[in-house]
């Protein structure tokens, strides 16, 4: 590369020109037009631009496809190459397109399933990043699920994860004398920061402690079957391991669909059910 760092606004449309070329063989200037919402003339600048600074020889221009296809020799260069990396942009489109309806950005022939999103209010994780940031104590208003009451707790909050299906905090309890998890949908009221924190991430030994889950196909399949598992989850002779931290395990577990509380019939493991199962049967029915 001739300069570095590239600026902000531009890495972003090469990082677009690499994905989208890899990920559907084809890239145009409209990709760059309907995303970036730039003209036709810089879009075809950032092309020759990456071509020339980026990645040399990473595109050709194929006159049947009118656009550009990867070259054999392909090489991401501002990318990693996964398939995440394609998804996060559709995922992208999808969130826009839901508060610009009209909006085009080229990706009409992908579809995306979602969990419905927690409710957040801004004036909740606000204090909280910033209680992150500077280690700091902040008093809030928690609901739990063990008996539904509202309690007052001071945490000191040191991450921030995000799961699947929702948002918590991890924190020191000074009630529980422990590190707990805190689900942002629970916080009630706005979180009030109080002076410096006693107990921060160092301190924390489940999320210190390192931990490899290892995934497996079910002994009671096939062996055809478990080949076609193997291959569906990238194992490594028969085997996935996904490094975490300790306290992360059971959420991984649940991202994976393997939920441990479901074979102890515990009502707080599974917390919904499906309330109109024999509506839903007909589709469900392959």
């Amino acid at each position: 590369m001739k300069k570095w760092p590239i600026r902000w606004d531009l890495l972003l449309r090469y990082r677009m020109i690499e994905i989208v070329v890899l990920w559907e063989g084809r890239l145009t200037t409209n990709h760059l037009i309907q995303s970036f919402g730039i003209g036709r003339q810089q879009a075809s600048k950032d092309i020759n631009s990456y071509l020339a600074d980026i990645a040399p020889g990473n595109l050709v221009y194929d006159k049947h496809l009118k656009g550009y296809k990867p070259n054999e020799s392909f090489t991401p260069k501002l990318t990693s190459g996964h398939a995440d990396e394609y998804l996060h942009i559709l995922s992208r489109r999808e969130d826009i397109t839901v508060t610009f309806g009209d909006l085009d950005m080229g990706f009409e022939h992908t579809a995306m399933i979602r969990p419905v999103t927690r409710n957040i209010a801004p004036e909740v994780l606000r204090p909280l990043v910033q209680a992150i940031r500077d280690k700091k104590r902040v008093d809030i208003c928690y609901t739990s699920l063990k008996d539904g009451e509202f309690v007052e707790r001071i945490i000191s909050p040191h991450t921030l994860v995000c799961t699947p299906l929702r948002w918590h905090v991890r924190a020191y309890c000074e009630y529980a004398r422990d590190y707990r998890d805190f689900v942002l949908s629970r916080i009630h009221g706005i979180p009030d920061i109080n002076d410096n924190a006693a107990h921060g991430k160092q301190e924390d030994t489940l999320w210190n402690t390192n931990a490899v889950i290892e995934l497996t196909p079910d002994t009671r399949l096939s062996d055809k079957q478990k080949a076609v598992i193997e291959k569906d989850y990238g194992m490594i002779n028969g085997t996935l391991r996904i490094p975490t931290n300790a306290s992360l395990v059971h959420y991984l577990l649940i991202a994976y669909n393997i939920d441990i509380h479901m074979q102890k019939y515990n009502p707080q493991g599974q917390q919904i059910v499906v309330g109109n199962m024999d509506e839903l049967m007909p589709y469900l029915a392959y």
